[in-house]
């Protein structure tokens, strides 16, 4: 059996969850260095929920356990917060990338809106043409596209 594989299919799956350590070499913990196939520094994940195991069961300082895993004191309550408020989950970084379109305020929706009731037939791409004109903003179509889709969910139904 190929050793290597599973260890490369770990790090894929992390990679796809964003939970890959981007410091693994900072972990100078011991039980990482010698710890076989158990321990992974890659692992974010683990080596968060390590580094607060050692401070609550072991009783070891903050200080020296947050610096053995790679982190600073702050970090160390930051991720004692998201561990207490959220579990497991909570060790997991956030996702990357903005939450919503920050760039379609409610003055380009509303222009978007207007622009779509002059003109039904125009797509995202000319949309998003006009946005830039209009407002000097480079919209992605699709982002676009997400937008009217949410604002015709809002409208009141018709029956017929």
């Amino acid at each position: 059996m190929n050793k290597s594989r599973p260890s490369q299919d770990k790090l894929e799956a992390l990679w796809e969850r964003h939970a890959v350590n981007p410091y693994p070499e900072k972990v100078i913990d011991q039980a990482f260095i010698s710890g076989g196939d158990f321990f992974d520094a890659r692992d974010l994940v683990q080596v968060k929920y390590e580094m607060l195991r050692r401070v609550r069961k072991e009783d070891q300082s903050v200080v020296k356990t947050a610096a053995a895993f790679g982190y600073s004191r702050p970090s160390f309550y930051r991720t004692r917060q998201a561990f207490e408020a959220e579990g497991l989950p909570g060790l997991l970084p956030e996702r990357p990338g903005p939450r919503r379109g920050h760039k379609l305020t409610p003055e380009v929706v509303a222009f978007l809106g207007q622009a779509v009731a002059k003109e039904p037939l125009l797509g995202p791409k000319e949309l998003a043409a006009k946005v830039q004109e209009q407002f000097n903003l480079v919209v992605h179509p699709r982002s676009i596209q997400r937008s009217l889709a949410r604002r015709l969910k809002k409208l009141p139904r018709r029956e017929p």
